[in-house]
């Protein structure tokens, strides 16, 4: 679980989104981050047990900088207002699939898949689907995937208006091969979060994310 002090300090960070009083609540942020880094820990061991590849990982290998990069953002805010860590076994800059947990007070979810695959490895994935759509169609169509994330995630401006170049229209494939990305999220209540079976919760959430997971790596390593 999540200690109810690391959810304050990032509540209490979005309301204080300044370096001076950042500084003066290193102490808290230090706290925040050592317990979101065990919770990722025991996450890594527990659902390491279903998919040992990512046995070797640790919690900092997963984890990403508060800080934000304000170069080329109008938001100038120097801080994140949230801890996240994505599991990959190749680690977090890989250009493969890999699972997510972001935690934010009032906006937590976990989930995963690859978000913005690079053009070569977006054209391998659509080429995987348009050549096992049965099998994309039964992981998507589980009863385990459709209760746990409703489905792959909608997001603007991840979908094409047409197909891509090289498919046709009628397609059967042509909902899918749109996509931009490819990714299922599913969201976590803060009562979860700090309650004992948020561990449990996670790792049954990636444990269904599984299948597509291995379903889009096997395209980009073809």
């Amino acid at each position: 679980m999540i200690q109810k002090a690391t959810l304050k300090f990032l509540e209490d960070l979005r309301r204080n989104n300044n370096k001076p009083w950042f500084d003066a609540h290193r102490k808290a942020y230090e706290a925040a981050r050592e317990d979101f880094a065990a919770f990722i820990d025991s996450l890594i061991a527990a659902f390491g047990k279903t998919e040992p590849a990512i046995l070797h990982l640790k919690a900092k290998d997963c984890m990403f900088r508060i800080n934000r990069d304000v170069r080329f953002s109008k938001n100038k805010e120097p801080y994140k207002t949230n801890f996240g860590a994505y599991i990959n076994a190749e680690g977090k800059k890989s250009l493969k699939g890999g699972y997510y947990f972001h935690l934010e007070p009032g906006g937590s979810f976990t989930g995963g898949g690859l978000w913005q695959p690079m053009p070569a490895e977006l054209a391998k994935i659509r080429q995987e689907i348009d050549y096992n759509l049965p099998e994309f169609d039964k992981i998507l169509g589980s009863k385990k995937f459709r209760d746990t994330y409703g489905g792959l995630t909608v997001e603007a401006g991840q979908i094409l208006s047409r197909v891509p170049k090289g498919y046709e229209p009628d397609n059967p494939a042509a909902t899918y091969l749109k996509y931009k990305s490819f990714t299922a999220l599913a969201n976590l209540p803060d009562t979860v979060l700090t309650g004992s079976a948020l561990l449990s919760t996670t790792v049954k959430a990636f444990q269904t994310l599984l299948p597509l997971i291995t379903f889009i790596n096997r395209g980009i390593d073809e």
